[in-house]
């Protein structure tokens, strides 16, 4: 389901250092930690972003962030330490994305993704750098690897960014999918910010709202490049 068509500028130079200007072709694409449960699906998309290069994959944070979930839970400590220990689950998803599809590597900083995307490779981003804070990223659960892919997308200058899904996507309201689940709360935020093509696509998916329909942002700007 596309939030908004390609048509649309990209970010502009000021949110970005040159080398993380972007390329028309630039894509993100968002791999959900719950598509472990279907490893055909994950490793046919997987290789399609090897293929449809240059990509950078978004990991989801899959039973690691089930975990952290859980130990919150039992445990008590608060959503900042929640939220890196979930920065620190994509993590490992990454790695594992990695071992499944090994013509992939990881990379934690911007400058390194937009390298290689450069290259015309795909990369696999993990997003380590952010547990020192950002201006812009409630450290929070509001925040998952939903928004976060449209972060990247945002610095990155990329065409589109792409949200696979194990569930079906049955709405055209962004905010109606943060409501039910299907995307983290900051979503219509992220997604407000994003001049580029959104994508959020399950087994079965249907068009999201133009861009001009999505809430005004309740967050901070982005600070300075990670």
């Amino acid at each position: 389901m596309n939030i908004r068509d390609a048509h649309h500028p990209p970010p502009t130079q000021s949110r970005a250092s040159p080398r993380l200007g972007g390329g028309r072709d630039w894509r993100v694409v968002k791999l959900g930690g719950s598509l472990l449960t279907d490893s055909v699906r994950l490793r046919a998309l997987l290789a399609d972003c090897v293929t449809n290069t240059p990509t950078a994959i978004v990991p989801g944070g899959g039973p690691f962030a089930d975990a952290v979930r859980a130990a919150q839970a039992a445990l008590g400590f608060d959503d900042a330490l929640a939220h890196r220990l979930a920065l620190d689950a994509m993590g490992r998803m990454a790695e594992i994305f990695c071992h499944l599809e090994p013509r992939l590597t990881v990379a934690s900083s911007l400058g390194a993704v937009a390298d290689t995307l450069a290259e015309g490779r795909a990369i696999v981003w993990d997003p380590a750098a952010l547990k020192a804070g950002c201006p812009g990223i409630p450290e929070s659960w509001e925040v998952t690897s939903d928004s976060l892919a449209l972060w990247l997308a945002t610095r990155l200058g990329a065409q589109s960014c792409i949200l696979e899904k194990s569930a079906p996507v049955p709405t055209a309201d962004p905010q109606a999918l943060a409501a039910a689940g299907l995307v983290d709360a900051a979503f219509p935020h992220f997604a407000a910010l994003y001049p580029g093509a959104i994508t959020v696509r399950g087994p079965k998916s249907v068009d999201l709202c133009a861009a001009s329909a999505l809430p005004e942002s309740r967050y901070p700007p982005f600070g300075p490049m990670l």
